[in-house]
């Protein structure tokens, strides 16, 4: 029994990994079938079974491609741009506007021709020592242009502090508002990242259009102060755009779970409501939803209400306590007060494609608009559920980014909680004490590219220009909303200074390269095992390709994307886990030439072998490390490949390999072919 137990356990180790393998490749499988159906379908032009597929497969496909692994620029062809931040235009922005003579300009050209020609170099060094070498003579100092802000420190190493941190955040600024606009144009898979001390390097898989990427990047940023009104009138806008799709027979809702959820509550209320108004056995007759099932009555509500049905609409009481009530737009009646608006992640894209037709804008006419929050809302996001709001606001700006003149994420010191302390000049100072004083206890949105990071409430007028924001829930979204402030502060605007287009065709052929190099790499390496080690080494083979199955399944398992150096990790990963084999082989073989039994000679030559498999993987590991955090792009591809191949190595030629070997000793055997000549046969 105490045998049976003990296989039951070391046949476990070598099914459950396979098993969870499997379970986190599925997804990717699942992925490629959807994938391959779709195509065809757009191939063959049939747009009505092309819809019936969207509707009925949609949204298993999006979450499939969430959980797969993906390929990467080189293997599936897209875009690669390289951004540079202008930090000579942000020096040249954050000087006194009265101060800016011949002699700074001066200072910044010469400047600016030394970077263009040295490359991505350190920019504030350079302006440094130019300043000392132009300025300085003619009895300029660095207080004489930049101002040190609210720090009392009036000194020059105060004034260079401040560069270099208005300098570094500039890049944050500026990945920030390039992954909204992405985010916003629906291109999966993208990869941001920072490069140097001034780029930003950005890879869109599966993006051909040039000239409209080069148009998203480029614009430059606008951050605006509007005010919150989520009134009856825009609940009134909202049901007028219900009416106009209704008329026009627009299927305009999403087909997911929350928005599904959303109107069956909704729905079940508004048969309630009008089972209630009728009264008496007319009730039926009166009722559009008797009658009908669960799934029917969502049917006919996405029908009856194709643009509200796509998010929830809450009406707030007034008074501390009340519980939000569920707006039904069954009638256009809605009372006076405050609303709010939920909406799915997944029902987002299509809510503003809807908000930017003609028609539907001139319902909106040009008091108001509805704008979607940057983030989805953190209570929900933590249950797993992808929840963003609905603002309505007036279109025209209270204000706009250019007046603040600093902002700092700390923490409250009342309470510990995060918040951001927000600073703008002499002019945004009494427009703000103009705007808050007649908005007390009224929201105020902060956009930023037309997406809203936070919706503050004024508690009181604020004069002298210093505000302070509450309600961020952690110090990250402090942070967060620290950089999109400074974005409307900072004129740090980023230019294209390298642009690849790579096509599928190039990805497909990098692909079946990487594949024949693998498959040619792992053949040599089989044959040589089994010809040199005989059954060992086809032990070890099978070791190998588990070890590789298990590399790929952790990739997908953390949306991982592969790229032709990932490749070649996995094949450098191969070739390590055979060495590991070969060193147990080798010192299995001098244990059974010493005259040590099977078993003895196996946990003998596991155990001797263990110090110098575990020596070679770590200084592998060191260096892969270090290649990760010094590299970029396809540098760390490889680098992350490598690490993870190192960590399953251990697994799969430590311990996967002595269960096979205990697994036929457990049979009873005395010998074991190794390969060696037949005099040192056990």
């Amino acid at each position: 029994m105490t045998l049976k137990k003990g296989l039951l356990g070391k046949w476990l180790i070598i099914v459950l990994p396979l098993l969870a393998a499997g379970l986190l490749l599925f997804p990717t499988f699942r992925a490629s079938q959807l994938e391959k159906q779709r195509l065809e379908l757009v191939k063959a032009k049939n747009e009505t079974a092309l819809a019936a597929f969207d509707k009925e497969n949609g949204e298993t496909l999006r979450k499939n491609k969430e959980q797969s692994l993906k390929l990467g620029l080189d293997l599936r062809g897209g875009i690669y741009v390289t951004l540079e931040a202008d930090v000579i235009r942000l020096l040249e922005e954050s000087a006194m506007r009265d101060a800016v003579d011949d002699v700074f300009l001066e200072t910044l050209e010469k400047t600016r021709q030394q970077v263009d020609a040295g490359g991505d170099d350190d920019v504030l060094p350079v302006f440094l020592k130019n300043f000392d070498a132009i300025a300085r003579p003619k009895g300029r100092k660095l207080f004489s242009y930049f101002d040190a802000g609210s720090n009392r420190d009036l000194s020059e190493d105060a004034i260079v502090k401040r560069l270099e941190r208005n300098i570094n955040e500039a890049i944050d600024q500026a990945i920030e508002v390039v992954r909204q606009r992405i985010d916003k144009y629906g291109v999966a898979e993208t990869t941001i990242q920072k490069q140097g001390t001034r780029r930003i390097v950005i890879e869109l898989p599966g993006v051909n259009n040039e000239a409209e990427v080069r148009s998203l990047l480029q614009t430059t940023a606008r951050l605006e102060f509007k005010l919150v009104r989520n009134n009856a009138q825009i609940v009134r806008t909202f049901y007028a755009i219900d009416q106009l799709l209704k008329n026009k027979g627009v299927d305009a809702s999403a087909s997911t779970t929350a928005t599904a959820a959303a109107s069956s509550t909704a729905t079940t209320t508004a048969a309630s409501t009008a089972t209630a108004s009728a009264g008496g056995a007319d009730s039926a007759k009166k009722d559009p939803y008797a009658g009908l099932t669960d799934d029917q009555k969502r049917e006919k509500f996405k029908k009856d209400y194709p643009f509200t049905s796509m998010f929830v609409t809450y009406f707030n009481p007034p008074g501390e306590g009340q519980q939000p009530i569920p707006v039904i737009y069954e009638k256009n009646e809605f009372p006076e007060g405050d609303y709010s608006f939920q909406i799915p992640d997944e029902s987002v894209q299509k809510f503003e494609e809807i908000m930017a037709r003609a028609d539907v804008r001139r319902i909106m006419g040009t008091e108001y608009q509805a704008i979607i929050s940057a983030k989805p809302e953190p209570f929900f996001e933590r249950q797993g559920v992808k929840l963003y709001y609905i603002y309505g606001v007036l279109a025209k700006p209270e204000l706009t980014g250019d007046v603040i003149s600093d902002a700092t994420a700390t923490f409250d010191p009342t309470n510990n909680a995060p918040m951001v302390m927000m600073d703008m000049n002499a002019d945004g100072s009494a427009s703000w004490a103009r705007i808050t004083g007649a908005n007390i206890k009224k929201r105020i949105a902060i956009v930023l590219d037309d997406r809203v990071y936070s919706a503050p409430t004024v508690q009181n007028k604020i004069t002298g220009g210093r505000s302070q924001i509450t309600g961020s829930s952690t110090i990250d979204e402090a942070r967060l909303l620290e950089i999109v402030l400074k974005a409307g502060a900072l004129k740090a605007p980023v230019k294209i200074v390298e642009e690849r287009v790579i096509g599928p065709s190039l990805g497909e052929d990098s692909i079946r390269k990487g594949i024949i190099s693998g498959a040619i790499a792992a053949l040599l390496v089989v044959l040589f095992m089994i010809l040199y080690y005989a059954t060992a080494g086809v032990l070890a083979d099978l070791a190998v390709l588990v070890n590789i199955t298990i590399i790929i399944a952790v990739l997908a398992a953390f949306a991982g994307t592969l790229t032709l150096p990932g490749i070649a990790g996995l094949i450098l990963t191969l070739g390590m886990a055979v060495d590991t084999n070969i060193l147990v082989f080798e010192r299995i073989r001098e244990e059974l030439h010493h005259g040590r039994s099977l078993r003895a000679a196996v946990d003998e030559g596991f155990k001797r072998a263990f110090n110098a498999i575990l020596d070679s993987n770590i200084t592998t590991m060191i260096t892969g490390a270090i290649l990760y955090y010094l590299g970029t792009g396809p540098i760390r591809g490889f680098a992350v490949t490598l690490m993870i191949g190192i960590v399953i190595t251990l697994f799969t030629g430590i311990t996967l390999s002595k269960v096979f070997f205990e697994l036929i000793l457990s049979r009873g055997a005395t010998t074991f072919n190794l390969g060696q000549p037949a005099s040192e046969k056990a």
